[in-house]
């Protein structure tokens, strides 16, 4: 971890040298690092550096689960296929502490700095700034302890190193790591800290300042907290975040059930679905249309946190689009999702339903399948896409690199209306990275209440059962608003597997399976992958790739660099 953390002192460094050229005449770089004492602007950029590199819904682990493949050799494809090791350590994010030394060099500035001329708005500037240091602090160390908490070598359950201060280039890095729990403990308590700095919303709203704020002055609180502020962390970001990580911990690869986990996230998840109406406030088009948008919108209510809208991210659609529309065509979903995706009646599919049509076995299903997945048949905005043994370069491994290896391609987080040209112009875009949404709180909401009581346990109104009935509705499942199979899920076992399916398709390709499967500590039984060939008048079922992990697939491995420098730093089990 030494020589990151001496990377990341130097980048910091670096940072502010480069700004201060880029802003000044050469001589007033000599003022280096004290400029971060004067000038506001210059020291938020350290703030804002914290902010950079948020895990978002673009990451495409997708290859390393039983949902897809690539068709190159991408890191996701050598991990499950057998390369996943300690050297090879393709999901890593021990590098998030770069963005915790960010948020702590911040924190060690922030009284050095006049925000701004006026003291009582200039002490509230400063209270709002901590609050958000604080808050990526927990959020990155949640990230870490997501990727690399775990059984150690002794067996015992391990979180990660804590870091709450900025460490100087010549301070001790050879940290041990703490114990699940007491990590637990730590990034729940800076959360809890956040939340008594930060505003539930930056609308300023006066009913919802934090109790410390109640004797400022009115217009002040809304300068501060006002929606100038929007997409910096707050308060209802952070409570999501903490429902997230103790989801984590209350699950079966961790405390399994142990503790009060499960409560206390169901009891903030409760606050905040209530908060926007409870099961009525589930967004129509939340399953479809937060990410897709005219450009120019701005009202995304499907959507808690995220970023600034960006037209620089058509990259998706040129590595996703089939190569008849010039694009590489990289995700490639599998089988094994597609029959994930129920009948329409919302039985399971099953090639014996009444209502399975083997000449096209994708009538009658779940209305998500045709939007997630381009599969044969399938249009991207009347652009029909042909998979079969006469489909061309988009069919099953017609051109390296570019055409399917499964029989289907990507179609969930694509612009339609986006046009590639031969010559690789592309028509504009606009998307935005999202970090947390409802549909997710939803999900977890009806996992932890059938953890606490079974399909029908309600908290504050909200249960398993009527959760998944309002999704399953919403997505289009059940004839004449019935759907008979949900009523015989009677079971905790039976939802268990219900709302997991659930999650598999609301959340497809948006990087929550891989650490879903973990976290139910059942990674390590990945089956291997298929896809589905046409050769013009039969579908047939193939197997595409292998899925190759280990009893220790559970947790990830820990960088070995770092396990071979710190001797403190205990390596995960099997690694």
């Amino acid at each position: 971890m030494k020589t990151n953390i001496l990377y990341i002192f130097f980048a910091i460094v670096s940072f502010i040298t480069v700004s201060c050229s880029l802003v000044e005449p050469v001589d007033e770089n000599l003022l280096g690092e004290e400029r971060l004492n004067f000038d506001p602007a210059f020291a938020e950029g350290v703030l804002l550096n914290a902010y950079e590199d948020l895990v978002n819904q673009l990451s495409f682990n997708d290859a390393a689960t039983d949902d897809a493949v690539n068709n190159f050799l991408s890191s996701y494809r050598r991990m499950a296929i057998g390369e996943w090791n300690a050297q090879n350590a393709f999901t890593s994010r021990w590098w998030q502490y770069e963005h915790v030394l960010y948020a702590n060099k911040f924190i060690s500035l922030i009284d050095e700095v006049v925000w701004k001329r006026d003291e009582e708005t200039n002490e509230l500037f400063k209270q709002r700034l901590y609050g958000e240091a604080v808050a990526l602090r927990a959020l990155r160390h949640f990230w870490i302890l997501q990727e690399h908490g775990g059984k150690g070598q002794s067996g015992q359950l391990l979180g990660i190193p804590y870091i709450t201060e900025f460490l100087e280039f010549d301070a001790d890095f050879n940290t041990s790591r703490l114990g699940f729990e007491e990590t637990v403990s730590r990034i729940a308590a800076d959360f809890d800290e956040a939340l008594e700095y930060l505003p539930l919303d930056y609308d300023g709203d006066l009913s919802k300042k934090p109790a410390r704020y109640n004797a400022v002055n009115d217009e002040k609180y809304q300068f501060v907290f006002g929606a100038d502020q929007d997409n910096r962390i707050s308060g209802r970001t952070v409570k999501a975040f903490k429902t997230k990580l103790y989801l984590l911990a209350a699950s079966p690869a961790f405390m399994d059930g142990q503790g009060n986990y499960y409560e206390e996230a169901a009891n903030i998840l409760a606050e905040l679905l209530n908060d926007i109406g409870g099961i009525g406030g589930l967004d129509p088009e939340g399953h479809y249309n937060f990410y897709q948008f005219a450009i120019g919108t701005r009202n995304f209510p499907e959507v808690l946190w995220r970023g600034n809208a960006s037209t620089f991210q058509t990259w998706v659609e040129s590595q996703q689009f089939p190569p008849s529309l010039n694009g590489e065509g990289r995700l490639n979903p599998s089988q094994n999702l597609v029959e994930a995706f129920p009948m329409l009646d919302g039985q399971p599919f099953s090639i014996s339903h009444p209502d399975y049509n083997p000449n096209n076995p994708f009538e009658n299903r779940d209305p998500r399948l045709s939007r997630y997945i381009l599969y044969n048949g399938n249009d991207l905005n009347g652009r029909v896409v042909n998979t079969g043994n006469d489909g061309g370069i988009d069919g099953i491994d017609q051109v390296a690199q570019r055409s399917t290896r499964s029989g289907h391609y990507l179609k969930k987080l694509l612009d339609q209306n986006v046009i590639i040209s031969a010559d690789g112009t592309i028509t504009g875009s606009e998307k935005i990275s999202v970090y947390v949404r409802y549909t997710d709180l939803f999900l977890m909401m009806a996992e932890v209440t059938n953890e606490l009581g079974g399909p029908d346990q309600a908290i504050e109104g909200l249960s398993a059962r009527n959760i998944i009935a309002a999704i399953r509705q919403r997505a289009g499942i059940g004839l004449n608003n019935s759907d008979a199979y949900l009523s015989s899920v009677t079971s905790q076992e039976a939802m268990r597997e219900l709302i997991r399916n659930e999650r598999r398709l609301e959340l497809c390709f948006e990087g929550h399976r891989l650490y879903d499967l973990r976290r139910w500590g059942i990674f390590d039984q990945t089956v291997d992958v298929d896809g589905l060939q046409f050769n013009g008048s039969t579908y047939s079922k193939f197997s595409v790739e292998p899925r190759l992990y280990g009893s220790n697939a559970n947790y990830g491995p820990i960088p070995q660099n770092e396990v071979v420098r710190f001797g403190a730093i205990e390596q995960n089990q099997g690694w």
